[in-house]
């Protein structure tokens, strides 16, 4: 895809975020009158969390420690190789 293209694209995704925060901050104000008129002023308690949510947390915490210690796996890798490459070219 065009370089142009990609900052088009890059722009009206962060053009469409302005836009909806400015249309949730302008729609707040309604938004308490409505409630307060229906009666309901206090926000509704969050439901509990399915077990597909619970778990789809889980997996997205795993994702994450796997992630991270993969990257230390890699680290640590490069580093004994470079050790190894440095005490292979003081040997010559």
């Amino acid at each position: 895809m065009s370089k142009h293209f990609e900052d088009a694209r890059y722009y009206l995704g962060r053009a469409a975020e302005h836009a909806k925060a400015g249309v949730v901050e302008e729609l707040e104000p309604v938004e308490a009158r409505v409630k307060e008129l229906v009666g309901r002023e206090e926000e509704e308690p969050e439901p509990e969390p399915s077990r597909l949510d619970k778990l789809q947390a889980d997996l997205k915490d795993l994702e994450e420690r796997a992630e991270g210690e993969a990257r230390e796996a890699v680290a640590s890798a490069r580093k004994r190789v470079a050790e190894y490459r440095g005490k292979d070219t003081a040997a010559e």
